[in-house]
């Protein structure tokens, strides 16, 4: 929950092994495959968060973590180099706070340098029902969240609208993971 995330959130030393990244990779990997597929992924720490950045980001990789949620020794262990919000590949925020920036969407000539934003949540399968569509999914499905606010997916389809730039998000909760590309339509259930 989020007042569990008032000190910052730390790896435990099997969320560095090559074994346990390989496997949290797939899951990840699957999520996007799956846009609003919930996977729960294996760690022995308090939370996925760690383990997610430690498969997707390393030193060639830039990180923004402007409320502090990763421990430093994490930080220093995943070796990404610091960047600001807007600039950042990968930008780590709770879900219950707005971002004070605009993140990056990329260029026409490289969209790929649009930023992936990691949500920490409070609970995936409890909360706001969110309608998903678009690739990946057949018609559409739900997914319910709790600890989002709402006005996330206002400044997201904003940020989304110009396609193909754009940012991606992974929610994650304590065990879950769900990835949302640019792609996916998100409709809040009852029209919020």
């Amino acid at each position: 929950m989020m007042n569990k995330l008032q000190t910052r959130i730390a790896s435990h030393p099997s969320d560095w092994t090559p074994l346990v990244q390989q496997r949290a990779f797939r899951r990840i990997l699957d999520a996007f495959s799956y846009p609003g597929r919930i996977n729960e992924l294996e760690t022995q720490a308090t939370h996925v968060l760690p383990l997610v950045l430690a498969t997707l980001a390393d030193p060639a990789t830039t990180l923004a973590d402007p409320c502090e949620l990763v421990a430093a020794a994490d930080r220093q262990r995943l070796g990404a180099k610091s960047a600001s919000a807007d600039q950042a590949q990968f930008v780590v925020m709770p879900g219950s706070q707005l971002p004070a920036v605009e993140p990056a969407s990329g260029t026409l000539d490289s969209p790929e340098r649009g930023a992936t934003l990691v949500l920490v949540v409070d609970e995936i399968k409890q909360g706001d029902e969110l309608v998903l569509s678009g690739p990946g999914i057949q018609s559409s499905v739900s997914l319910q969240l709790s600890g989002v606010d709402p006005q996330w997916w206002k400044l997201r389809k904003q940020w989304n609208s110009g396609f193909p730039l754009g940012v991606d998000l992974v929610l994650l909760d304590e065990r879950s993971v769900v990835a949302l590309p640019r792609t996916i339509k998100v409709a809040i259930e009852g029209g919020r």
